[in-house]
């Protein structure tokens, strides 16, 4: 549309967006901005999206500590491991029940609703963990997040999208169910489950309450819960001045926007490569046909 009512909307709408953009964006480049400026600066209340007397001052405290490194080796492991394991899961409960003629599907698929809609509380899963001896062991934390229902759903409805005809052609061919599974439907799965894995990570990454309530060794705490304990109670005896600013101690809000920033690097890092497939996985699953 090019006639002038036609620019003036889309003039418009692009200034609306904009500002939707600026007001999403403005909260993380004020936190990278206090991050990075000086205990003057921090102090007087100067900063906003833009770094006052830059100094790498914050992220010398935490290096300097080590403690957060080892929540984010943690973290990773928590990550990568749990989500191997939900992905593998999913797949193997989404394909089968994907296929209309299993035996038993119609009450193996009410009994995974029943879970979206109850569930049993944080006390049986609490007495269930410790009966299995699984307490500060991140087997805590895996087992009973092997699997969420509504990427199952996901993952099972583009299944069923799938034409019939692909898995019918190799199984004349002699393919068995693991070969048509691995080299045909799979690969053309590759969008879905590359939006999934996103949705587990981040999961992941972001994990507290249950690492608090399973995980009792300090050296296996989670990246949040620990951002969390040095929010809470930021010891100033590890904070470091800057030398060439004059300043004796680095305020602890300085230290806190540089945990926080450390924290969201990972998942800056890799979403711009999943982006692309994430829409798109998420539309290809949840729409059948």
């Amino acid at each position: 549309m090019s006639n002038p009512k036609g620019r003036l909307f889309r003039g418009i709408l692009y200034v609306f967006l904009a500002l939707c953009a600026f007001s999403t964006l403005f909260p993380f480049l004020n936190v990278l901005a206090v991050s990075l400026s000086s205990s003057e600066a921090i102090r007087s209340g100067n900063v906003s999206i833009w770094p006052k007397a830059f100094t790498l001052d914050a992220y010398r405290n935490l290096v300097d500590d080590g403690q957060l490194f080892v929540a984010m080796r943690n973290t990773a492991l928590m990550t990568v491991v749990g989500t191997v394991l939900n992905i593998l899961v999913t797949i193997m409960a989404a394909y089968p029940l994907s296929k209309t003629d299993l035996r038993g599907r119609g009450p193996v698929l009410g009994m995974i609703i029943f879970t979206m809609l109850f569930g049993g509380g944080l006390i049986p899963q609490f007495l269930l963990i410790k009966s299995l001896g699984l307490m500060n062991t991140y087997w805590a934390l895996w087992l009973p997040g092997l699997i969420s229902t509504y990427n199952l759903f996901v993952l099972k409805t583009f299944f069923e999208g799938l034409p019939s005809e692909l898995e019918e052609s190799a199984s004349i061919d002699g393919a068995k169910d693991w070969v048509v599974l691995v080299r045909i439907v799979l690969p053309l799965a590759l969008p879905v489950l590359a939006a999934l894995t996103l949705f587990y990570a981040v999961g992941w990454w972001n994990a507290y309450y249950n690492v608090l309530i399973f995980i009792k060794s300090s050296d296996k705490m989670s990246l949040m819960v620990k951002l969390y304990q040095m929010i809470d109670n930021l010891d100033p005896s590890l904070l470091i001045g800057d030398p060439t600013q004059g300043n004796d101690a680095l305020p602890p809000e300085g230290v806190r926007a540089g945990a926080a920033m450390l924290a969201a690097l990972p998942i800056l890092l890799i979403y711009p490569f999943l982006q692309k497939y994430f829409v798109k996985g998420v539309l290809m699953g949840s729409v059948k046909g």
